[in-house]
């Protein structure tokens, strides 16, 4: 019979606290927005210990909430439930950071993201909801929508890329259209992110300035700093309109990007009636072992090099 050096319970328990360490440092990763790694040495100089009490407060509810999220989604699961989450907002304004927060420890078969791109020639001559219906959750589903349907009451008709015939018929359209998903039994979330002009200013030169950051900014997003006030006037015109008691839309403020996050997911636990359901005990099976099995060496000319 072969056998292998099974761990001890005590180096087992280091090893499981050593994984769920780097899985926290995925959480660290996100954070590092200006890779200052001396910050992050508790006797570095460049971080007060009040900076490091609010970041450590930080972390500990984000957890906490993340926690939550997983219970959730789990109630969505097993009583098949069907969620759409749209985050809309200025560019800069932080939806991608949030829903990275939401998204980061869930199961992406429950909780997917969809972010469409522009439509091609084909989507141009669809029914305008067409190519966004077909992302809608099935039973056990959610959907987070990073922008969505209201392309068409914000970028589209700031920068002219659809009719005033057609924007009417948007909002003709969106509050029967959404009413329609609610009675399917589509719960509908609407968030819109509001940051200021000076915040959205010193974000954008900070992707300039940040070349991991710097694919962030398109044509588009720069002029839609030129036109800040058009894009306010076509905001308000859209939550007065859109605002429905079947999908309310709700407000983030969200200059401070850290209290935003956690903001938006304490609130977005309060709109499902969730619940932690109870599942049986789970335990490890025993490997089977048979004695005419051996392991191949892997040829060492297909091994990635150590160089770490």
């Amino acid at each position: 019979m072969l056998t292998s050096a099974l761990p001890d319970h005590e180096d087992l328990m280091q090893r499981i606290a050593r994984d769920l360490i780097d899985s926290y440092d995925e959480e660290l990763e996100l954070e590092i927005e200006d890779r200052n790694l001396e910050g992050l040495d508790p006797a570095s100089a460049a971080s007060s210990v009040s900076d490091k009490a609010a970041r450590q407060a930080y972390f500990k509810e984000l957890f906490r909430l993340q926690g939550e999220l997983v219970k959730l989604q789990d109630w969505v699961q097993h009583s098949k439930q069907k969620v759409v989450i749209l985050f809309e907002g200025r560019d800069a304004a932080g939806k991608g950071g949030v829903i990275k927060r939401i998204t980061q420890r869930l199961n992406p078969r429950v909780a997917r993201v969809a972010a469409l791109p522009a439509p091609n020639d084909r989507e141009r001559t669809q029914w305008y909801f067409q190519r966004y219906v077909a992302h809608l959750p099935a039973a056990g589903e959610m959907v987070l929508f990073d922008r969505s349907w209201y392309n068409r009451a914000g970028v589209e008709r700031v920068m002219g890329f659809c009719s005033d015939d057609e924007y009417e018929e948007f909002f003709r359209t969106v509050p029967e259209f959404e009413k329609m998903l609610v009675r399917s039994g589509i719960k509908v979330i609407k968030y819109w992110f509001s940051i200021t002009d000076d915040e959205q200013h010193m974000r954008f030169l900070g992707r300039i300035h940040d070349p991991l950051k710097q694919w962030k900014l398109s044509p588009m997003d720069l002029e839609s700093r030129r036109r800040w006030e058009e894009y306010t006037k076509a905001k308000e015109i859209m939550l007065e309109r859109t605002h429905i008691p079947e999908a309310p839309w709700w407000v983030v403020q969200a200059v401070d990007k850290k209290k935003a996050r956690l903001n938006c997911i304490s609130h977005l636990l309060g709109q499902l009636p969730y619940q932690e359901v109870a599942h049986a005990p789970v335990e490890l099976p025993a490997r089977e072992r048979h004695d005419d099995y051996l392991r191949q060496p892997v040829p060492a000319s297909m091994i990635v090099p150590e160089i770490y």
